[in-house]
């Protein structure tokens, strides 16, 4: 334990260091999620693992650099019959989406298909090959004296992926929140029979037939090519954080979405705090030049990291769950300390923080640093032995959030410090998203909640109170109904998608038409697409692979047992069930 304190000790110093001194720090890019050698190469995501830990495999990759090579990769995969998957430079989508089969094959990169950016300052539109990154279209619209308007707060992603997996801010306002809702034009290459040269690009604009299956398409439809997103005239916004006590949030949520245009709220439950986001646009002579450079997506000197993920396995190791509390406490102490990364200017100095809209409405500063820094990079570059975790993202119908709130604190007061493994991270992240006409976006307004808490190194080795997310897990998801977000959760989200989208039978149907022989459909993508349950295997639940029905589908030789939910009674759930440690 002592060992324990020390780590943590150090982690507390460093980061006050950090805040004292915040322009001192290069960071490392993250690698291209593509790495090849003389018989293949192997497309990993950001986190440089993949839902079942298997490597994805692929024989070649294609690199084009404008709509027509594009077209042409496409063109060459129709016509010699091989099967085709396309990713960008980023690759921070969580389930196997992008991976092809081995054998018969090609991925199509855009990472350098990342050039045309062309505002239309006449009619407030930006037209944007879908290689290119958020933060490159940020500029170059703010530059022009416009602003976007949604985007996801992570900005290491490229529009193409953005548009194509559903990612969102956060917003009721408007055409709201979901980055898809502001697409008024969106091209994409398609097979095509040997007439038209094997592929061709269609031009899609709202009112056309395909427009709302081509939104959110998660690359199974073709390959985005470019994309048209409305735009406004310029503005501020001014953000507070308000550090409140938990105890009725469960009905202010929906007030707090109405009143303000891009609030969210974070929930920690251990710690018994609810943090109200108060954001909302200002007019543009407002004072202030602040930024929003959230802590968690800072570069962390690589000691740090590694220091804190030592920490956490300790603590899982010795079974320590005050360890894990005095971890969340110190986490949120010092974001409230800082402001959570918001900035005045160069620090933060205090509320309200007002800047303009392109450099409040995502971060991402680790990302971006010269090619000689070598002192940090991000907290779970899969280079180091940093940050190593999973993420839930469920999107419930407002009605019913509610209740999945009271359930969840009734799960909590059973025993409050069961939950300080998610306040480690961020706690529960709470925003909101409109209706949305894209066949496999959200029909109704949606409350969206999103956590994240500890993988182990090895697959086989089960985690502190893993019953307790498993439980969590399972209530959003079957007996709230909540969707998976498409570019984010565990396997077993996604079991039974099909029958909560009503227009799944259209998507499907424009499927069809536009990737008859699907060229675009593999085994991967097909898992999470149709949601059907698979042959579990021993310890398949420990991943998030499978639901619990036997004790060998958890670890019984680690003392983990399939039980039921304490809350939930329906949950099958991995629980430890005597007294003892396990390795880690």
């Amino acid at each position: 334990m002592a060992s324990i304190v020390v780590l943590l000790q150090y982690s507390l110093v460093v980061v006050v260091v950090l805040s004292l001194n915040p322009t001192t720090i290069d960071a490392v890019p993250p690698a291209s999620p593509i790495r090849c050698n003389g018989t293949g190469c192997v497309l990993s995501n950001a986190y440089g693992a993949w839902g079942d830990r298997k490597e994805c495999l692929v024989r070649s990759v294609i690199y084009p650099t404008t709509e027509e090579e594009l077209r042409s990769a496409v063109a060459m995969a129709s016509q010699k019959r091989l099967k085709a998957k396309v990713v960008s430079g980023f690759s921070h989508t969580i389930p196997k989406l992008a991976c092809p089969p081995t054998e018969n094959s090609i991925l199509i990169s855009t990472e350098k298909y990342n050039r045309g950016i062309k505002v239309n300052p006449v009619d407030r539109t930006v037209m944007v090959d879908s290689g290119v990154g958020l933060r490159e279209l940020i500029d170059a619209v703010e530059a022009a004296g416009l602003s976007l308007v949604a985007a996801p707060y992570w900005e290491g992603v490229s529009i193409g992926g953005l548009v194509s997996t559903g990612s969102h801010g956060s917003s009721w306002w408007g055409r709201g929140g979901a980055v898809h809702d502001h697409v008024v034009g969106l091209s994409m290459v398609v097979p095509a029979g040997e007439a038209e040269g094997y592929a061709k690009i269609i031009r899609l604009q709202p009112g056309d037939p395909l427009f709302n299956a081509a939104l959110v398409s998660l690359g199974l439809l073709g390959v985005i090519s470019k994309v048209t997103i409305s735009l406004e005239e310029q503005f501020k916004r001014s953000i507070t954080y308000s550090f409140q006590d938990d105890a009725h949030f469960e009905e202010e949520y929906v007030g707090h979405a109405q009143n303000h245009e891009f609030g969210d709220i974070t929930w920690y439950p251990s710690q018994h705090k609810a943090v109200y986001r108060y954001d909302d646009r200002v007019p543009l002579n407002s004072p202030g030049d602040g930024m929003n450079d959230f802590l968690g997506f800072q570069s962390n000197p690589i000691l740090l990291s590694t220091a804190v993920r030592a920490s956490e396995k300790a603590l899982e190791k010795s079974r320590n769950i005050r360890g894990k509390c005095s971890m969340a406490s110190v986490e949120i102490w010092y974001k409230e300390l800082i402001g959570n990364g918001l900035k005045n200017s160069v620090i933060f100095t205090g509320y309200p923080v007002l800047g303009r809209q392109g450099k409040m409405q995502t971060s991402g500063s680790c990302l971006h640093s010269p090619p000689s820094s070598r002192l940090s990079m991000c907290a779970w570059d899969p280079r180091i032995k940093g940050l190593f975790f999973y993420e839930t993202t469920a999107i419930f119908p407002v009605s019913v959030f509610k209740n999945f709130i009271l359930d969840v604190k009734k799960l909590r007061d059973l025993q409050p410090e069961n939950f300080c493994g998610t306040d480690i991270y961020n706690g529960f992240l709470i925003r909101f998203i409109k209706s949305s006409e894209a066949y496999l976006g959200q029909s109704e307004d949606s409350v969206v909640l999103d956590f994240n808490y500890y993988r182990s190194d090895d697959p086989s080795t089960p985690r502190l109170n893993q019953d307790v997310w498993e439980e969590v897990e399972q209530m959003a998801f079957f007996k709230y109904g909540a969707k998976p977000h498409w570019g984010k959760n565990r396997k077993v989200a996604f079991l039974g998608v099909q029958q909560k989208y009503a227009n799944l039978n259209k998507f499907i149907m424009a499927s069809k038409q536009l990737d008859p022989l699907g060229m675009f459909s593999s085994p991967s993508s097909d898992e999470v697409f149709f949601g059907k349950e698979t042959a579990k295997d021993d310890k398949c639940a420990l991943e998030g692979l499978c639901i619990c029905s036997d004790d060998r589908h958890c670890s019984p030789s680690q003392g983990y047992l399939c039980k039921p939910g304490l809350v939930f009674k329906e949950a099958r759930v991995c629980r430890f069930t005597k007294d003892g440690s396990f390795l880690i």
